[in-house]
């Protein structure tokens, strides 16, 4: 083969990537793509993902190679650099959204040799199939020990050359908006995990649910836009179930979603729900003005670090749906303009779940924020870091704030 592309989009890396790893073997020349398509809104993400197309072409460049970038419908400017460079072939990782599926059908229909590879997911999506019959695993723990017993990919060495043909035209990055509590990008990333690998692993099933003490991996962001394979990272963390089985749920949701793409607009089990339509209960919700410090205290986490801590996300999400009766897809929605992680299939997916309209077996269950709040954040640490306003306010009052008979200035009295 002369030359093919290596058409990146949630794989924001250079090692362990199979399309990329594929082109450079079997091509004589290799052009790495991204096409920054405005029609798919990056929310708040946008910063992050210009910092890891950054990182992404100074890699390549390191490498010999260039990261061609085009602004456009995916389709129509990957297909119009291939006629430009005389590409005979498209290398990208398979994904499982409603739009990468479309696009995936258009590129295959052209004129054009199209392969798709894994590596979104630490076991591709369309691999493990129920033994009792079914296109997918419906029920977490079933797909766990099947997860657990397939063999995996060997993780692949870096390629030592990319050779890009000269004379293309790069084309422009917009510059990265001001840096976030997370820098984005593959370096940052790899650096991260190495850290965490080695200071936070161990004990990680113990302590990742405080609140306070914050010992969450972190590493989400990254996976999300492909700036770290998750199979090097399975590799990497073997021997921590606790950990294994969150990488583990992130590729249940990814099988879920291949199976159904309409996870983020339609209930996966229909439990004939009626939501109320409270705009002033929801704008409080996003705003983290509920009066509920705990709820609250994760809310204004997410907009100040475009990040929230997993249990607070069981937490506000629980007091959305099961307290306030609004419906799953407004807080889902919320979640996916603000979270740097926010992607269709973890995000939709998390949130059915605690709607009782996913994959949950006990579609009923609830989280009382209280009782949540006394378990993971006893001393009420995490609620005065994000709350300022409690920061004299006593731990007793933090977690039964109707006690408070005037809220500080500024605080809303409990909605509920």
């Amino acid at each position: 083969m002369d030359t093919a592309i290596v058409l990146f989009n949630r794989d924001l890396r250079v090692h362990d990537h199979p399309a990329l790893a594929a082109a450079c073997e079997r091509a004589r020349a290799v052009i790495p793509l991204f096409v920054l398509d405005e029609a798919i809104p990056a929310g708040h993400r946008r910063g992050f993902l210009l910092e890891c197309l950054v990182d992404l072409r100074t890699s390549l460049r390191a490498m010999g190679g260039e990261l061609i970038v085009r602004h456009g419908d995916v389709v129509a400017e990957t297909m119009k650099l291939a006629r430009q460079a005389g590409a005979e072939a498209v290398f990208a990782s398979f994904d499982v959204t409603s739009l990468a599926r479309r696009r995936e059908e258009h590129l295959a229909a052209e004129r054009i040799a199209y392969f798709r590879l894994p590596g979104v997911t630490v076991v591709p999506p369309e691999t493990l199939r129920p033994s009792g019959g079914g296109d997918h695993y419906r029920v977490f723990t079933p797909y766990w020990h099947a997860w657990n017993r397939h063999e995996r990919r060997p993780l692949l060495a870096l390629p030592s050359h990319v050779p890009t043909p000269p004379g293309l035209d790069a084309g422009q990055l917009p510059r990265p908006e001001r840096p976030g509590a997370m820098p984005g990008g593959e370096t940052a990333a790899r650096d991260r995990a190495a850290r965490w690998l080695r200071d936070g692993l161990r004990g990680y099933g113990d302590s990742h649910d405080d609140l306070a003490g914050d010992r969450t991996s972190r590493l989400s962001p990254y996976l999300r836009f492909g700036c770290l394979s998750p199979l090097e990272l399975a590799h990497r963390a073997a021997g921590s179930e606790a950990f294994l089985r969150q990488l583990c749920w992130r590729d249940f949701y990814h099988q879920v979603t291949y199976a159904f793409p309409q996870i983020n607009r339609i209930d996966y089990r229909p439990r004939g729900h009626r939501w109320k339509d409270d705009q002033n209960a929801l704008q409080a919700w996003c705003e983290g003005m509920t009066g509920l410090p705990i709820v609250d205290a994760g809310m204004r986490q997410l907009l100040a670090e475009g990040w929230m801590h997993n249990r607070a996300r069981l937490i506000v999400a629980s007091y959305l749906v099961k307290l306030l009766k609004i419906d799953w897809r407004a807080g889902a929605q919320h979640f996916f303009d603000h979270l740097l992680d926010g992607d269709v299939a973890n995000n939709s997916g998390n949130w059915q779940w605690v709607a009782g309209t996913g994959n949950d077996t006990r579609p009923n269950r609830g989280f009382n924020p209280l009782r949540q709040a006394q378990r993971f954040d006893p001393r009420g640490d995490y609620v005065r870091r994000y709350v300022p306003e409690l920061a004299d306010v006593r731990t007793a009052q933090i977690h039964q704030p109707w006690r408070l008979s005037t809220p500080p200035s500024g605080y809303p009295r409990p909605m509920l």
